[in-house]
């Protein structure tokens, strides 16, 4: 399927959603954004997992700044309350695991879309960069929420504030993202990770991201009342009957993703 800016394609319940505009970085605009959400929210039955990537050498950089009648200005506070935050809250509420395969550049909005998925794999020659300060502005898109939860304060702000390029392999080392590998079997781990993730457990990936998501405010005693909550539903499903019955068996587990 095509919506202009971004390619989506479907294989073995793998959703893959393309963002299309090699010519200027894959860079954000308004038919690109709303192609975006289309996607994640529009995703074919039998979906299991989503992988979001670029075409060319990038990523996605970040807004694109031609994108507004000459003479008008940007109404940032509009835009990303319209246009940014249904488009972070479609990654965060997919009813599936969202892999970012950061091919190549990752700037600006573009970093921010790649940390709002669940799992980053980049192509070592790849890099993230916080470029907001450069042009007088803050990270946003959910930058300024998942970064300091997945590297800690002061690489936050050092981040933010220098906003230096990240390599894909100290992203890594950081814990900013889960792996960087090599260019050349880069298409070949991301389909691996792409598959595993499609071949689990969708329903227990689901309340994964809901503990993981309260973790940050709930205290002790709360996050563990949720854990039984969520392992309570988790208990009477048809893929921990299915995992059970594997581990005995000693086979690889189907699950329905239930």
């Amino acid at each position: 399927m095509d919506y202009q800016t971004i390619t989506v394609t479907e294989a073995a319940g793998v959703v893959t959603i393309t963002m299309n505009r090699p010519a200027v970085m894959n860079a954000l605009d308004t038919a690109m954004r709303a192609g975006l959400r289309a996607a994640l929210t529009g995703l074919p039955a039998g979906t299991r997992a989503v992988v979001l990537t670029g075409t060319g050498r990038a990523f996605c950089s970040w807004q694109d700044l031609g994108d507004r009648a000459p003479g008008t200005a940007f109404d940032l506070e509009q835009s990303l309350t319209e246009d940014y935050a249904p488009l972070v809250r479609a990654i965060a509420d997919c009813p599936v695991p969202v892999l970012a395969a950061v091919n190549g550049a990752a700037a600006g909005a573009g970093a921010s879309l790649a940390l709002a998925c669940d799992i980053v794999v980049a192509a070592e020659s790849a890099y993230f960069l916080m470029a907001f300060a450069r042009i007088g502005l803050i990270p946003d898109a959910g930058a300024t929420w998942t970064l300091p939860r997945r590297v800690g304060h002061a690489r936050a702000a050092g981040a933010m504030m220098l906003a230096e390029r990240i390599p894909a392999r100290q992203a890594a080392d950081w814990g900013m993202i889960w792996e960087a590998v090599p260019d050349d079997v880069f298409a070949e781990a991301v389909a691996a990770r792409a598959a595993a993730l499609a071949a689990g457990p969708t329903g227990a990936y689901r309340a994964m991201r809901a503990a993981l998501c309260a973790s940050w405010t709930n205290d002790l005693d709360a996050q563990l009342a949720l854990e039984a909550r969520l392992q309570g539903g988790r208990g009477r499903s048809a893929d921990f009957v299915e995992g059970l019955a594997a581990f005995r068996d000693k086979r690889p587990a189907l699950f329905r993703g239930d």
